[in-house]
């Protein structure tokens, strides 16, 4: 098998889904306040885009059932030595770059900061303010997948998933932006 490891591209599979699920709760959202208010050409709208959403989701998840049938049926078929190629292939050795929860409490400052949610530009720009001087250099390399975006910023940005998934953040904001919880704000408050 030559690419990467799968498991990374499930993963990017299941943020994507993540944000297309976010974006369809969003427009459904906007369709309820449209009916709500009696502007049935805005409801109307917001239901035909979120028939379309739903339906790329659908195919989001299909290519993804797609990809790890291909992966579970490669693995099997590699012997020991493509493994363990692969298993190395563009990643470092463990401790060598910040690690993902190192970014959590600077997260959660900054939107705290930011009046509880802030653009997703403007919350990474204070993060790497804030952690300069707990990054390595090795986090501002940049990434083989991103020239443009150096390593610390993508750890931010899985980070924010691994926080909206234990609750810190919330699931549900707009697309682009970056918004505390109940339980981000007592974490924050909690003795580090």
């Amino acid at each position: 098998m030559i690419e990467n490891n799968p498991s990374n591209v499930s993963s990017a599979f299941e943020m994507l889904l993540e944000e297309v699920e976010a974006e369809i709760d969003f427009v459904n959202g906007v369709g309820a306040k449209a009916f709500e208010g009696r502007d049935y050409d805005k409801a109307k709208e917001a239901l035909e885009r979120s028939g379309t959403l739903t339906a790329f989701r659908d195919r989001v998840a299909a290519l993804r059932k797609e990809w790890e049938e291909m992966a579970a049926a490669a693995e099997r078929d590699e012997d020991e030595d493509t493994r363990a190629q692969r298993r190395n292939l563009g990643k470092l050795r463990k401790g060598v770059r910040t690690p993902e929860s190192a970014y959590y409490q600077p997260i959660l400052q900054v939107l705290d900061q930011m009046g509880g949610s802030g653009k997703v530009a403007d919350v990474l720009e204070r993060v790497g303010q804030m952690m300069k001087p707990v990054l390595k250099k090795v986090d501002y390399d940049p990434l083989a997948s991103g020239p443009d975006n150096p390593r610390w910023r993508n750890a931010a940005q899985w980070a924010r998933n691994s926080m909206i998934r234990d609750g810190l953040l919330k699931g549900d904001s707009p697309r682009g932006v970056w918004e505390i919880s109940d339980k981000g704000r007592a974490a924050l408050k909690e003795p580090k």
